[in-house]
């Protein structure tokens, strides 16, 4: 069985405006290279999704495992949604992404970050989240957004 470590993002949030942690699980690829395969899908880190391949060593500050650069991306897209509509449940907004193939962590009520694989085309869930942000029953943004599912979604 993998060992899961857990890996410190120190990242500048444009969304928050202000300087934010986080942590993520990940499998050890070659610990002794410091390769590491992100396991969870991140709440609010920009640039990194799960499966992505990162490089992280032990920070003395920190006391911890700590990012340092992305090796291989996945080819997964992050979407963060913010539920606008607060007669809406999260989970219902999750339920209606999870049809249309796509995997996803909840942060709180009123808010989770969603992945889209590689594989998937990203035009209808595209079309989804937009057709929900004019309705003002969502917010959404693409912190990371892969160059297959940016052509799909912005042709």
């Amino acid at each position: 069985m993998d060992k899961k470590v857990k890996i410190l993002f120190n990242f500048y949030s444009n969304i928050f405006d202000e300087q934010m942690v986080e942590t993520v699980w990940a499998d050890i690829v070659n610990q002794e290279k410091g390769l590491y395969r992100i396991d969870n899908i991140p709440f609010y880190i920009p640039l990194v999704a799960s499966e992505d391949i990162v490089f992280a060593e032990f920070d003395e500050t920190e006391q911890m495992l700590s990012y340092r650069k992305t090796v291989e991306y996945s080819g997964r897209t992050v979407v963060q949604v913010v539920i606008m509509n607060k007669e809406t449940k999260t989970n219902d907004i999750r339920e209606i992404f999870h049809k249309l193939g796509c995997e996803s962590e909840k942060a709180k009520e009123g808010y989770f970050s969603m992945e889209i694989p590689e594989k998937l085309n990203y035009r209808p869930i595209k079309k989804e989240l937009d057709r929900m942000e004019n309705a003002e029953i969502i917010g959404y943004a693409e912190p990371t957004i892969s160059e297959k599912h940016r052509k799909e979604g912005y042709n």
